[in-house]
């Protein structure tokens, strides 16, 4: 048997006990901060249209090509964290704290880059009002709007997972469900790749080119937290096997056309991310802690969400005026800390408001519902027959 938490000995999943809290994985943070660098390199060297012209003339090694994959470190990671803060909550608490922590840098975003979009349309074009509502609630690819932001297509992904996922949490989280919760998605995923055409429904409400980090994410935190099973190997092993032909497609998509591409870089650096979240997991990097990590990991999302419809306009400005090199490394080190400064002057401040105001609003609903089930008349409550009561 592993071991369990706070070094207990581990518990039977089975019975879905709740362990003490292990203290905070500063290690995350660091690696949630190199995946947003990862694709902050990606974006200001290998895209074309920040430089108005073919990126390989500008940087022709093209050393950051593959920084699309910070993005699946960061499902990865959204997996392993959502699971580990949602242990022990309620679906309510679940979903507030969400709410909490996506939306306000979120919304600054949005307003910022549709202004900027709007007056300084180099990157994109110019942002309808419509369009911006829609995207305030972070709904708007349902809705049938574009996305303001390019980068807004992982948040969707990751708002799937806690939609998904929030049917685990209102049951509560157990060892049991988490397994049959993620053997039960893959098994989705692998039948509807299979079987339904390609962007059909099922396809998009799965996320079956992405659900396989999601799940192996959770499956690294079960490893965490109960020990690595051979049960929680084989959801990592599969998540793994199932990922890789996304991988190798967007790879492949990456390239001009007419270029061929190799796919297999992409699944080495793929299984390299893999490799990391398994040493999370296993104990191998409890070493790496400090706050600065703390503080780098806080600029992660603001960064992401900032960085290429700000940062990319700077360089699409500035370009041939500053050495290349010189321009990136200052555009993001400005970027960075733009990102702090979001995170110390909006999401902190902003987030306790939220939290009160969404708290505030949930209790009046509770209050007018119990109200309003008081003022029914008993002769018109439908009757429950012992048949009907929910075992």
């Amino acid at each position: 048997m592993g071991r369990g938490a706070a070094g207990s000995p581990l518990l039977r999943a089975s019975e879905g006990v709740v362990v003490a809290a292990r203290p905070r994985l500063e290690v995350l943070d660091g690696l949630r901060f190199l995946a947003a660098l990862a694709v902050v390199a990606y974006h200001f060297t290998a895209m074309d249209r920040v430089w108005r012209r073919r990126a390989e003339e500008v940087f022709p090694d093209q050393f950051a090509f593959h920084g699309w994959l910070g993005v699946y470190l960061f499902f990865l990671i959204s997996g392993f964290v959502i699971c580990m803060s949602s242990w022990g909550r309620g679906v309510g608490s679940f979903l507030l704290s969400r709410a909490v922590r996506l939306y306000p840098a979120y919304w600054l975003s949005v307003l910022v880059i549709a202004v900027v979009a709007t007056t300084w349309p180099y990157l994109r074009p110019p942002v309808e009002w419509d369009a911006a509502l829609a995207n305030l609630t972070m709904f708007h690819e349902p809705l049938g709007q574009p996305a303001v932001a390019e980068v807004y297509w992982t948040l969707w992904a990751e708002l799937r997972f806690y939609l998904l996922f929030s049917l685990v949490v209102w049951r509560g989280l157990t060892y049991r469900r988490v397994v049959g919760f993620c053997l039960g998605w893959l098994g989705l995923v692998t039948v509807t790749k299979a079987l339904v055409p390609d962007g059909a429904l099922p396809h998009q409400v799965l996320m079956t080119d992405y659900a396989p980090l999601f799940t192996a994410g959770v499956g690294f935190y079960l490893m965490y937290r109960f020990g690595p099973t051979l049960l929680c190997w084989g959801i990592v092993a599969g998540s793994f096997l199932l990922s890789v032909p996304a991988t190798v497609y967007r790879a492949g998509r990456e390239a001009h056309v007419g270029e061929v591409v190799p796919g297999w870089p992409a699944v080495l650096l793929l299984g390299l991310c893999f490799l990391l979240m398994a040493a999370v997991a296993l104990g191998w990097l409890s070493w790496v802690r400090g706050r600065w990590l703390v503080v780098l990991g806080a600029t992660t999302y603001p960064l992401y969400l900032l960085h290429l419809d700000l940062g990319g306009l700077l360089i699409t400005r500035l370009r041939g005026s500053v050495p290349a090199p010189l321009l990136v490394a200052a555009v993001t080190a400005g970027m960075i800390v733009l990102a702090w400064l979001v995170h110390r002057y909006v999401e902190r401040p902003v987030a306790p408001l939220l939290r009160r105001a969404l708290l505030s609003l949930s209790g009046r609903l509770s209050r007018r519902t119990k109200a309003d089930r008081a003022a029914t008349p008993a002769a018109e409550e439908t009757p429950v027959t012992a048949s009907a009561e929910p075992r």
